[in-house]
């Protein structure tokens, strides 16, 4: 009897053990493990266009890429503009991007003005980059008159003079505000997310965004917004803002 009752308990662990190797099994958990390369495979989906420490990624409008203007200085982390009498220096990146997601935080100056254009062309007959790239607006809107022309479409997070933002939530002057600018030419949308709300959608070509530029400033302007790649510029609108943790994904 006793004999019998070993060989039973014998069983049950022999089982027991069969079970566990069952469970653990590579093939059953793998979808549930979590892959070793994920973290770093979501951080070279990211171009770092700038880091805090250095202006390689850009090059002032117009000029080759090995020039960068005195203007914009790197100072606690950010890039930020100074106003200079003379001619303007924006800035533009040395590379091109079409689908993208844009990921910026800004801080503009009291009563200030800047901008963020995408599809921007280098032409010798422009002297600024927005005759060809559309502008995602960075504003003072309490203190710049721009804030109360054509409604709401100059006000920061606007998709300049064409498509206002739906509500306010920028942050007061001097604090930082964080912009996500997706722009994706395959599902042709346009979006601005401004510290973390959905404030701006668009379309970004076609009869609808032909009809939105026939109704702006731009109308006339016959390369404005008329380029599916093209680089990322800052604007120089002669006041003083900061720019930091730049950073851009291709869709």
């Amino acid at each position: 009897m006793r004999k019998l009752a070993l060989t039973f308990m014998a069983l049950t662990l022999l089982n027991a053990c069969k079970e566990e190797k069952k469970d653990t099994n590579p093939e059953l958990t793998a979808a549930e493990e979590v892959n070793p390369h994920k973290e770093s495979q979501m951080k070279e989906d990211w171009i770092v266009l700038f880091d805090g420490t250095s202006t390689d990624a850009w090059h002032e409008y117009g000029k080759d890429k090995d020039s960068f203007p005195e203007s914009w200085k790197i100072e606690d982390n950010a890039l930020t503009f100074y106003p200079a009498e003379g001619e303007k220096h924006n800035i533009v990146t040395d590379q091109e991007f079409e689908s993208f997601e844009l990921h910026i935080e800004w801080k503009i100056s009291e009563g200030g003005n800047s901008g963020i254009m995408w599809g921007v062309q280098e032409m010798e007959q422009y002297n600024e980059p927005y005759f060809t790239g559309p502008e995602i607006q960075v504003l003072d809107n309490l203190r710049h008159p721009d804030a109360k022309i054509k409604g709401k479409t100059h006000q920061a997070g606007a998709l300049y003079d064409m498509v206002e933002p739906s509500e306010d939530v920028t942050s007061p002057v001097g604090e930082w505000n964080t912009f996500v600018i997706r722009i994706d030419h395959k599902a042709n949308q346009g979006s601005v997310i401004h510290n973390g709300v959905l404030i701006t959608e668009f379309p970004v070509h076609g009869e609808a965004w032909n009809t939105m530029v026939k109704d702006s400033k731009f109308a006339n302007w016959k390369d404005f917004g008329q380029f599916p790649k093209g680089k990322i510029a800052l604007q120089d609108h002669s006041d003083k803002v900061s720019y930091r943790n730049i950073k851009i994904k291709k869709l």
